[in-house]
C-alpha cells in the first residue's frame, strides 16, 4: 500500500498542473479591439467595475487610472484609489505595447519590475468614452469610464459584450465613486 502512495502523489500532481491548461484551452482567444489611439486614450479614466484581485483589496471606493504617454512611446500609469478608511492609495508603473508588430491594444503594465502583466484592451467606445480591459486568462478585467458613472442601460450592454468574451460577470464588483 504505502509503494502506491507516490504513484498517487505524482498522478495527482500531474492533473492538478494539467487543469489549469486545459482550463485556459477550453475558450477561444480573447479578442482586443483592432487598434487604439493613445493619444486619445491617454487621461483620466473611473473604475466602474473589476474583477477582485489581489491588488486591489484595499481599494474601497474612487478608483481612477490616469495614462501619460510618454516622448519615448511609453505610458506612465498612475493608478488611485480610497481606502476604506478614507485614506488615498497611488501606485505609479510603465506601460508599453506588448510587440511592436502586434495590435497596440495589447500592453504590458510593470508597477514593480521585472514583472509586468497583461492589458488588453478588449473593448472600447469609438468616442473613448468607456473601455474594457482585460487579459488573456481572464482572471482580470476592469470597466473603465471617462465619467465616474456609466448609464445602467449601457453598462448592462457592455456586461452582455464581455460575456461573449468568457468572462464569469457575476463576479464582477461595482465601483462606489464619490463626487469630489
Amino acid at each position: 500500500m504505502l509503494s502506491r502512495i507516490p504513484a498517487l502523489v505524482l498522478t495527482m500532481g500531474t492533473v492538478w498542473l494539467a487543469t489549469p491548461i486545459y482550463a485556459s484551452n477550453s475558450q477561444p482567444p480573447l479578442q482586443v479591439v483592432p487598434s487604439v489611439d493613445l493619444a486619445r486614450y491617454a487621461g483620466k479614466w473611473y473604475e466602474i467595475a473589476r474583477l477582485p484581485n489581489r491588488f486591489q483589496r484595499d481599494c474601497a471606493a474612487d478608483t481612477t487610472a490616469t495614462y501619460i504617454l510618454r516622448s519615448d512611446g511609453k505610458i506612465t500609469v498612475i493608478n488611485e484609489c480610497s481606502k476604506a478608511d478614507g485614506r488615498r492609495k497611488a501606485a505609479k508603473g510603465t506601460a508599453h505595447v506588448a510587440d511592436p508588430k502586434g495590435p497596440n491594444t495589447k500592453l504590458k503594465v510593470t508597477f514593480f519590475w521585472p514583472f509586468s502583466g497583461n492589458y488588453w484592451i478588449i473593448d472600447l467606445d469609438p468616442e473613448y468614452s468607456w473601455a474594457v480591459v482585460g487579459e488573456p486568462g481572464r482572471d482580470f478585467l476592469w470597466i473603465l469610464s471617462r465619467e465616474p458613472r456609466l448609464d445602467e442601460a449601457l453598462y448592462q450592454r457592455i456586461l452582455e459584450r464581455v460575456k461573449q468574451q468568457g468572462y464569469k460577470v457575476e463576479r464582477l464588483m461595482k465601483t462606489a465613486q464619490h463626487p469630489s
